[in-house]
């Protein structure tokens, strides 16, 4: 008996690492394009849900794209409402696992395969670079994955013989209760649902548990497998929060749903098992009922989430920029975080300077510019805090393009506070047209968002514009000043003018270029404030 637990627990462990290196495996292969798939197709909770199911299915772990959900809400770069779409993507892609593993280690039964690809993947992790390398650790951790679900089944069919239904709860609703209690606290010791519906399966096929008892364990697994997040939540950010307790609460309301299975589908789903297999029938309970949750959430979502903010409500922010210090840990985020905030006051700069470089001028939006410089000085001080992943150059760049964008947006800022120059600009007649034309284009560059780099290439051509015309009115201004025709201070008050603008032009047109170069490094959606 001892030595029969001793392979199912050690077939847990073995099962749990291929998990592990499996999921981190396709984490890497899937790489940014897993962020840009989460942050840009979120914009209906429908399209949340595709994206969410999408991503969870590609990487086998459902805790690891409601941990990163969570993190991309701090980070700014998702909002609450919005997440709540992918969290319930996730919970239908999550039953992936089951039928995979179901197909695989059941049905076809490729454990010993495994034992005998095992060796060529380690070798090719270990030697190859790369896609090869990662390819290894894939194939080595479903190879894990498959040898530990055997050593389960193997460690099972004698316990079976000691453990069988009549010794756990099943009639009454408190042993149902606490039945979801049991798959809750396997899935909150395991840190994985896909483990323990594996082990479930495993029990379920060796008929140490009943058809009802396997419902109840696993509605009891949604509600486990929601702690990853919680944990990762805390001494987090408020919205953080809130996306973690409304996981919790969709998972529950979602597990709830094993009531009116027991009372009237339970005959339904025994007939299904009878025609083909009990284990065929928990994957179709747990896939539907999933689905069904998803579908009832998706039309309420606006209402949950105002649900969710009423029950956590939001003190008034002290800041324009709220960075969270709990992202530190996770470089990728904390700079996810700061881009997110360095284009919220980007745009604030850019429309307060296109309110003020058109007829009539507005200084209202320069006016309220300050609570950003405060902002700005935040983002440099978590800048200064990032410690990043050691041998990871793309973070590195993606850093320096950040120090940069931070560093010409301050200088900007300085630069409209001259508010005097501005009006200069504005009366003469010569310099009137390149100055209007550097508000529209601002505007153009705030409605239209251009990709890539045709916002930076009208900029540059506008600096051109500019420089040559500062060029030649420099000149008249002098000629004109030796004539008697203008006086000292006028003369200085144009140049100053031009070089305010040609300045502020180049501010533009290097902010332009670092944005452009964060968004290739860090390819999340470019967040536009409201």
């Amino acid at each position: 008996m001892t030595e029969q637990l001793f392979y199912v627990f050690g077939g847990i462990g073995m099962f749990l690492m291929g998990m592990k290196v499996m999921t981190s495996a396709l984490r890497e292969a899937v790489g940014s394009r897993l962020q840009a798939i989460l942050t840009r197709f979120t914009t209906t909770p429908f399209s949340g849900v595709i994206s969410g199911g999408l991503t969870t299915a590609a990487i086998q772990s459902s805790s690891a794209t409601t941990v990163m959900t969570v993190g991309f809400v701090g980070a700014g770069l998702l909002t609450m409402p919005q997440a709540l779409g992918v969290i319930y993507g996730a919970n239908i892609g999550t039953t992936a696992t089951g039928w995979l593993v179901s197909l695989l280690g059941f049905k076809l039964k490729l454990g010993t395969v495994a034992m005998a690809l095992l060796f060529p993947a380690s070798l090719l992790d270990l030697l190859a670079r790369g896609g090869w390398a990662r390819a290894g650790r894939m194939v080595a951790g479903l190879c894990l994955l498959l040898i530990g679900l055997d050593l389960m089944q193997a460690g099972m069919k004698d316990v079976s013989g000691f453990l069988h239904p009549d010794m756990l709860p099943s009639g009454s609703l408190l042993g149902l209760l606490a039945l979801a209690a049991l798959g809750a606290g396997l899935t909150l010791v395991m840190q994985s649902s896909s483990a323990a519906m594996a082990l479930a399966l495993v029990m379920i096929q060796s008929g140490t548990i009943s058809l009802t008892q396997a419902v109840a364990i696993v509605a009891g697994m949604n509600i486990g497998t929601t702690c990853t997040a919680l944990l990762a939540s805390l001494g987090g950010s408020l919205p953080m929060r809130q996306t973690a307790v409304a996981n919790l609460l969709f998972n529950i309301a979602t597990s709830l749903m094993l009531v009116p299975v027991l009372l009237f589908g339970l005959g339904a789903l025994q007939e299904l098992a009878d025609r083909t297999d009990a284990m065929t029938a928990i994957l179709v309970f747990h896939t539907g009922f999933n689905l069904v949750g998803a579908m009832v959430f998706v039309p309420i979502t606006a209402r949950f989430a105002k649900f969710i903010s009423w029950l956590l409500p939001e003190a008034p922010k002290q800041t324009v920029v709220d960075l969270d210090r709990a992202l530190l840990s996770d470089p990728d985020m904390a700079l996810l975080a700061v881009q997110s905030a360095l284009e919220m006051l980007t745009h604030q700069a850019y429309r307060a300077m296109a309110a003020a470089l058109q007829e009539p001028a507005d200084y209202r939006g320069i006016a309220a510019l300050g609570p950003c410089h405060a902002g700005l000085a935040e983002v440099e001080a978590f800048l200064a805090d990032i410690r990043l992943t050691a041998d990871h150059e793309k973070q590195e760049a993606a850093l320096s393009a950040l120090l940069h964008q931070t560093d010409h947006l301050v200088r900007l800022l300085d630069r409209l506070t001259q508010t005097g120059r501005i009006s200069v600009l504005i009366e003469d007649s010569l310099l009137r047209r390149p100055a209007l034309i550097t508000g529209a284009a601002l505007r153009w560059l705030i409605v239209a968002a251009p990709s890539k780099s045709a916002g930076q290439a009208r900029l540059r051509r506008i600096s051109a514009l500019v420089n040559l015309r500062k060029d030649r009115h420099r000149r008249a201004l002098l000629l004109g000043e030796h004539a008697g025709l203008y006086d000292l201070s006028e003369v200085f008050g144009h140049t100053d003018a031009m070089r305010w603008l040609s300045r502020s032009l180049h501010h533009l047109e290097r902010l332009e270029h670092y944005r452009n170069e964060v968004a290739a490094l860090l390819p999340a959606s470019r967040p536009v404030p409201e």
